[in-house]
């Protein structure tokens, strides 16, 4: 009877050692029987600050609306979110902090070309941590993973600066433009613009009419400026965020230019809009996501809900909305049973999924998600038309 009774115990410490492992196990991964905890780094501070917070403020919103209804498989979303301000290593430094101190489980919501693709190559990559959208259309950031394996754990959820910028010279094209310059941020954003459309205008046997540049965080465009407006363009693409194109197009005009001013979708439409305030009028946006204030389309009405108020809408807000969606579904599909692999199968059998008004398409070999782009541009009163 007594050595029955040993066994017993034994068994029982056994199973309660095995329950310890696993939940520490969970714990070192993110994930305990009860959350799963995601990162996210993006500028909370500096001339971009206003970027990040819509994103965060918006995932926050969703994960608690996700909780209140009973979470993912019986597990709450809690996030981590870091401030980088738009630089480089502190994006990295933030990565190693959100993995190694904070252990997340995976990642969501990244800022920026240069600063995800380093963070991939040199952290999330090696530690096989998966991250779910970038404000990013950076070709480095979607190469094959043939290429790259770390792109293996990278899901995009918006079209790429490619799509964009052929969607944009393809409409300058057809209205009989041929003079069309490029200005652009000298970082993995900018170049990856750039390269954009010079390959667009090639397909139509064209090229850059001038080139300007403008550094990181900086607002010194004189140089850019005073190089395009020797072309006299008829338009100009600018790939820049939205103090340094506020700055490039007012440069411009007091020089005389009037050229068609287009952008792409990072600057910031509402941003923009503010910063320029009536001199924003005419400029062309490409927008990566459908009209934030179109409550027609199923997936932004939900978005809308989660909203403060009808004035925050933002296309910023939306694509934050959009990713923290693909991320609950990865989770949800995953399983109770969640470890890095399950999730990023899961992902990989998102094929092309409709969240209402917005598809996204993945498989085993394609990370694209989404080639969705649309052309608007700010009219009277800063409102953006399509």
């Amino acid at each position: 009877m007594g050595e029955s009774k040993k066994m017993k115990f034994l068994k029982r410490l056994g199973a309660a050692a095995v329950i310890a492992l696993s939940a520490s196990s969970w714990a070192d991964n993110g994930i305990t029987d009860t959350t799963v905890t995601l990162g996210m780094s993006a500028p909370f501070s500096g001339p971009n600050g206003a970027y990040g917070e819509d994103m965060r403020q918006t995932v926050e919103r969703y994960f608690d609306q996700v909780n209140k209804g009973g979470g993912i498989n019986g597990r709450k979303l809690q996030l981590v979110a870091l401030d980088d301000g738009y630089e480089t290593e502190r994006t990295v430094a933030n990565t190693r902090t959100l993995i190694n101190d904070k252990k997340v489980f995976a990642l969501l919501s990244f800022y920026g070309s240069s600063p995800t693709t380093e963070a991939m190559n040199t952290v999330f990559g090696p530690a096989g941590v998966p991250l779910v959208g970038t404000i990013s259309g950076a070709a480095t950031l979607r190469q094959p993973i043939s290429a790259n394996p770390n792109s293996r754990l990278m899901f995009h959820v918006r079209a790429s600066y490619a799509d964009e910028t052929e969607a944009i010279v393809n409409q300058m094209v057809s209205i009989g433009l041929r003079s069309i310059a490029v200005f652009y941020q000298n970082d993995g954003f900018g170049k990856a613009g750039l390269e954009g459309v010079a390959a667009a205008l090639k397909k139509h046997n064209l090229a850059p009419s001038a080139v300007g540049t403008v550094e990181r965080n900086s607002l010194d465009v004189n140089a850019a400026v005073q190089a395009i407006a020797k072309s006299n363009p008829q338009a100009v693409v600018m790939v820049t965020l939205y103090k340094p194109t506020a700055a490039f197009v007012r440069a411009m005009k007091r020089a005389g230019q009037n050229p068609m001013f287009m952008t792409l979708s990072p600057v910031g439409t509402e941003q923009l809009v503010q910063e320029l305030g009536p001199e924003a009028r005419g400029i062309g946006i490409s927008q990566v996501v459908p009209y934030p204030w179109n409550d027609i389309v199923p997936v932004v009405r939900d978005y809308q809900k989660l909203a403060a108020k009808a004035g925050s809408y933002s296309y910023y807000g939306l694509e934050a909305y959009l990713t923290a969606r693909t991320m609950v579904e990865g989770l949800r599909r995953a399983g109770r049973d969640l470890s890095r692999d399950k999730l990023i199968s899961s992902l990989e059998s998102i094929s092309n999924v409709d969240f209402g008004g917005y598809r996204v398409n993945y498989s085993p070999t394609a990370r694209h998600g989404s080639r969705f782009v649309e052309l608007t541009v700010i009219g009277p009163g800063g409102k953006v038309l399509r």
